[in-house]
């Protein structure tokens, strides 16, 4: 089943045709993208109310048009036209902060210029603009990044800027009244080129230390304060070869009251985590993947109101940005891909923009010029856990197969010839697999009470050798010898449901090898009748059924991978069925699924399309597709398997019919078959997932 695919899925919404849907919002409940002059290469990011009306506003640095710009915030995460201010011809504003710089009470703003070797610290913003503009020199230093705090303990906001034409770190002390002491400079090291510096008190001694992003030694540096207004010669903390350190921020990641380190190592494409002593030591760095990624700037917030710290991280060649979700002891979730549309997301600040009480996310985007705005994150899916099947799984389901109310997993493994099984601990853990023998090559595996014992039984179908294997549970988790049955050629999928109303479930395939379905109906004792055959469309991939005509009568849908269609067969009623009635779907369709997408107490079809777009974008090669509630609000959401992206996406569902831009999970290699269900008893919808390339679920 694994094909050269691409990546959308297309929604049947009333099993009557076919109709697209328009593209949904961004997958935050409330976004915006807000344009910034073309060419103006937007460089850095911050927020603080400068007009004091209550709502915060956004100022950016464009690095390329020697100006800021202030964007007034509505209160509801959008923002009003900015307001432009020169820093200079060729001044190439890099960074900025704000602070309260002469004890006024009102947000001010420091600016660090690259090309002119200066700060601009404006004051006080009225009128349109702000009342004062303030220089001071960096010398020759080149500064990168600047960053605002009371270093010293004297109620005074500072200055400290990360100097890339010098190796070191400036340090300008306030008065409280807008003027600055000289600068006071400490060395990063040679060819240290740091890009950014932080603080906070990482020895507990109430002195505030820096923290220092050194790119080119590829380490954090760490200058401990003094009482006297000075800092300790440079403490290195590597962070590994060719990582280059970009961007770092600080934390409380375990729940120690013990500042904590995040780093972005944009060379190697991860995130470090240092989790602090208290001593001004740190464990060893603990590091987290984002594959080509080229991470760039990270932010923290409590993005899903568990109390527990997060991370935001721009990734600077992937179109998207990363949320890693704090498990509150100091590790983090695998992390999730949200797009931009840009391969140059550079910088990031978090803070509420909606007075929601959550935190919100806004970065910008050099390449298009751009300002996102992401409110009211939902995390669904942190944890992540992964267990061996056999040889090149290529179906999964769900169920009780031992009768301890806990959901368990079996998966097909198409290359061993063999079916998995998976007890589950009911806390989202599982036992190690036991394998039961199938026919050759199988393809898809169902579950239902075959011979009405109330225990699980198995049905796989085999489609090297055109038959199904049916397993009979025990209750204790364990099963019988297969049994086999013929089909037609190439049985590629089974689902199962009770087709002629006697209470027995009937097993279905889809025959890819000569475009037909195979229907066999159940003697209620684990016993099958001989197949039945209705002609589909060309290449039949996927089966599911439904009450898709509202007669009690169970009906098929199927999905023509070749005649890109999907074809209807309507139940009678006896276990027959009407001869298909095809709709066009996009093209390719390889999965399909039902649910009632709109609230209409009608089903809907979903379909997983591989070669074309025709409605909601997912990632790279969608393999399969299922339908569940995963947000609890009771509108049905879709989960489609992306092999070629290593992920799946869900598409969060409005209850119309229409969905939400997908959200990316990474998984194992070679993601090709979904379940879902709750698997640690939470009330919430799990997701289970077979990787093809690694033998795992």
């Amino acid at each position: 089943m694994v094909q050269n695919y691409h990546h959308y899925i297309v929604i049947v919404a009333d099993s009557i045709a076919s109709r697209i849907i328009p593209k949904c919002q961004f997958n935050f409940k409330a976004t915006a993208q807000n344009p910034i002059e073309y060419k103006y290469g937007p460089r850095a990011v911050t927020m603080g109310d400068f007009n004091n009306d209550t709502w915060l506003d956004i100022v950016v640095a464009n690095y390329d048009a020697d100006n800021i710009a202030i964007y007034f915030g509505h209160g509801d995460g959008t923002v009003a036209n900015p307001i432009k201010i020169s820093t200079g011809k060729g001044s190439a504003p890099y960074m900025i902060a704000v602070g309260d710089f002469d004890n006024d009470h009102r947000p001010d703003v420091a600016i660090a210029n690259f090309g002119t070797n200066s700060i601009d610290i404006l004051l006080g913003f009225q009128n349109e603009s702000f009342a004062n503009q303030i220089f001071l020199s960096t010398e020759s230093s080149r500064p990168v990044w600047i960053h605002a705090a009371d270093l010293n303990n004297d109620s005074a906001v500072d200055l400290v800027t990360a100097n890339y034409g010098t190796h070191s770190v400036s340090i300008f002390y306030g008065n409280g009244d807008a003027t600055f002491s000289n600068s006071s400079n400490y060395s990063t090291g040679y060819d240290s080129f740091p890009l950014a510096v932080v603080s906070g008190d990482f020895n507990n001694d109430k002195q505030i230390d820096l923290a220092i992003a050194n790119y080119g030694t590829n380490n954090v540096g760490i200058l401990f304060g003094t009482s006297n207004r000075t800092f300790t010669n440079q403490f290195t903390i590597l962070t590994g070869p060719n990582s280059n350190p970009y961007s770092l921020a600080v934390g409380y990641f375990n729940g120690d009251m013990i500042l904590d380190i995040a780093v972005t190592n944009y060379g190697n494409d991860s995130i470090g985590v240092l989790l602090g002593y208290g001593n001004g030591t740190f464990m060893s760095q603990m590091t987290y993947s984002l594959p080509n990624a080229s991470p760039y700037a990270i932010g923290i917030g409590d993005f899903n109101n568990d109390n527990r710290m997060d991370l935001v991280v721009t990734n600077n060649g992937s179109y998207n940005i990363a949320l890693l979700a704090g498990y509150g002891n100091g590790t983090f979730a695998s992390p999730t891909m949200y797009s931009t549309g840009s391969s140059s997301s550079i910088s990031v600040t978090i803070d509420d923009l909606n007075k929601d009480n959550r935190s919100d996310i806004v970065f910008i985007s050099n390449d298009t010029n751009t300002i996102g705005i992401m409110v009211d994150y939902d995390e669904f899916f942190p944890i992540q856990k992964t267990y061996s099947t056999g040889r090149e799984p290529y179906s999964i389901e769900v169920g009780d197969f031992n009768n301890d109310s806990h959901l368990d997993i079996v998966t097909a493994n198409n290359n061993e010839n063999t079916v998995s099984v998976l007890l589950g601990y009911g806390n989202g853990s599982f036992a190690n697999q036991t394998k039961y023998p199938t026919g050759f090559g199988p393809q898809s595996v169902a579950v239902g009470d075959f011979n009405n014992d109330t225990h699980l039984d198995i049905v796989v179908a085999n489609t090297n050798n055109n038959t199904v294997s049916v397993l009979l549970g025990y209750g204790d988790g364990s099963f019988s010898n297969q049994t086999k049955y013929l089909t037609e050629a190439s049985p590629i999928f089974v689902a199962v449901g009770d087709f002629n109303n006697d209470t027995r479930l009937d097993i279905v395939t889809a025959n890819s090898g000569d475009n037909t379905v195979s229907v066999l109906l159940g003697y209620g004792d684990g016993s099958f009748a001989n197949q039945t055959i209705y002609s589909t469309g060309s290449q039949p991939f996927s089966v599911a059924v439904g009450h898709f005509n509202n007669d009690t009568h169970l009906d098929i849908v199927v999905a023509n991978y070749d005649g890109n269609t999907v074809s209807v067969l309507l139940g009678n009623g006896d276990g027959s069925f009407s001869n298909q009635v095809p709709y066009s779907s996009g093209s390719g369709p390889v999965s399909v699924a039902v649910g009632d997408l709109n609230n209409d107490n009608v089903l809907d079809i979903v379909v997983a399309n591989t070669n074309d777009a025709t409605t909601y974008s997912t990632d790279s090669q969608p393999t399969s597709v299922a339908v569940g509630d995963f947000n609890n609000d009771t509108r049905l959401d879709i989960v489609t398997t992306n092999f070629g992206g290593n992920n799946v996406s869900v598409l969060l569902g409005n209850g119309d019919g229409s969905f939400a831009n997908h959200t990316t999970y990474l998984t194992g290699s070679g993601p090709d078959a979904v379940a879902v269900g709750d698997f640690n008893h939470d009330t919430q919808t799990d997701i289970a997932v077979i990787n093809f390339n690694y033998n795992t679920v």
